[in-house]
């Protein structure tokens, strides 16, 4: 399928259209990235990063070509623009190995299938409860009355964060999320990067002293063993994983539920078929995350020159990978374009892949078929907004809010 033909960028732009951090990207990334993996599909952009757009040049990038997520002298750009007291840098998505792997090694237990499995009844229950409160009022925000509690409150029973204080750090962790992007970043989102980060950092510091004090069965407390007893992390690790692992267990999963809600609601026919068979809820969250998932790129260092085609990409760059262009490559989906909750096969990009395939993958996909299955079986009427769309704080793609009516 050929690109938008409404999509023309000023010849001028050395972004080509294309820059992350404007708000038209923001709303519709799409027609731009159909744009550059048709005519610009690997290229470089004008603060020193690359960018890969075809579906099988990103796979290559994940997965086969060596790569790090660090430069050769082992810093990252990103640490540059930060305060020395903040070490966004230090959790373990931001690691190589044995770094990364020492660190993923202390909760993966937590993510895996089997452990996931046994949270879904519990998240199974909550679902019920928010569908009820919304079918009495007969309204709906998706986000704050569901994509939101789903997943936090999953992720605070694990690691034993207080739930009462979630309307506290939400906003802080959305804010910090841009700390991943500092190199690209305008001064004031910056600087409320670094204030929501520091926030989060003196959040936990209580945590950690209180789980000190009264140890409990919970992932904070394993964290604080790893580094106390076992000196498996230093002090300034624990508090980056803490928080990493807490923005990480929920922020783009709001994404995924709302903006999966919201793809439903757009697609009645599609609705109508999930109505009808529940048994491909699975299928419709795959569908989920490769139409409209909450992370559009992720970033790779290259380890030694990389040529794609005629273009070679220097050893030690910096590669975008635009997940959201691959997921809609017509070179691998027939009719990429086209929302089918009963797609298969369904290779998407949407988690990532390679050593830094997200750990949360499994526990996302349990929470969204919980929620989203939830409100489709028991609300026969799901009317999307007509306004314009509001995006949210974070640096994914989240919405703020996403009122709908609602009905039994």
């Amino acid at each position: 399928m050929s690109p938008t033909p409404a999509f023309a960028p000023d010849p001028a732009d050395p972004w080509k259209g294309v820059n992350p951090f404007t708000p038209a990207f923001r709303e519709d990334p799409h027609p731009g990235l159909a744009y550059l993996r048709a005519h610009h599909p690997v290229d470089a952009t004008p603060i020193g990063m690359w960018r890969v757009t075809r579906y099988a040049d990103c796979v290559r990038m994940l997965r086969e070509t060596p790569t790090g997520v660090r430069l050769a002298n082992g810093t990252s750009r990103g640490e540059a623009f930060l305060p020395a007291d903040l070490g966004p840098g230090r959790f373990m998505l931001s690691q190589d190995p044995p770094n990364h792997t020492r660190l993923r090694k202390l909760v993966a237990k937590a993510f895996t299938p089997r452990a996931v499995e046994r949270l879904r009844a519990s998240v199974q229950s909550l679902a019920d409860g928010l569908v009820d409160r919304a079918l009495e009022k007969g309204e709906l925000d998706v986000i704050a009355g569901l994509a939101l509690p789903v997943p936090s409150t999953v992720i605070c029973e694990m690691m034993g964060v207080p739930l009462s204080d979630r309307g506290m750090f939400t906003e802080w962790t959305a804010r910090a999320t841009h700390l991943l992007a500092a190199p690209m970043l305008p001064p004031d989102r910056l600087e409320a990067g670094i204030a929501a980060s520091r926030a989060l950092n003196g959040y936990f510091k209580d945590l950690v002293a209180e789980r000190r004090r009264s140890p409990r069965e919970d992932m904070l407390t394993d964290l604080v063993r790893a580094s106390d007893e076992d000196e498996r992390m230093s002090p300034e690790e624990l508090l980056t994983q803490c928080s990493g692992l807490l923005i990480a267990g929920f922020e783009t999963t709001i994404g995924l539920i709302g903006n999966g809600v919201l793809q439903l609601a757009r697609h009645p026919a599609e609705l109508a078929k999930l109505r009808a068979n529940p048994g491909l809820i699975g299928s419709a969250v795959e569908e989920c995350l490769r139409f409209d998932g909450p992370i559009l790129l992720t970033i790779r260092v290259v380890r030694e020159d990389a040529r794609f085609g005629d273009v070679v990409i220097p050893r030690d760059r910096e590669v975008v990978i635009m997940l959201a262009a691959a997921n809609r490559d017509p070179a691998k989906f027939p009719e990429p374009e086209r929302f089918d909750v009963a797609r298969e096969p369904n290779e998407h990009l949407a988690f990532g892949g390679g050593t830094h395939f997200c750990l949360g993958a499994h526990l996302a996909r349990m929470e969204a078929q919980v929620a989203i299955g939830t409100l489709v079986r028991r609300a026969a009427k799901l009317e999307p907004p007509s306004g314009p769309l509001e995006m949210g704080a974070s640096l994914f793609r989240v919405l703020a809010r996403l009122p709908m009516r609602v009905s039994a």
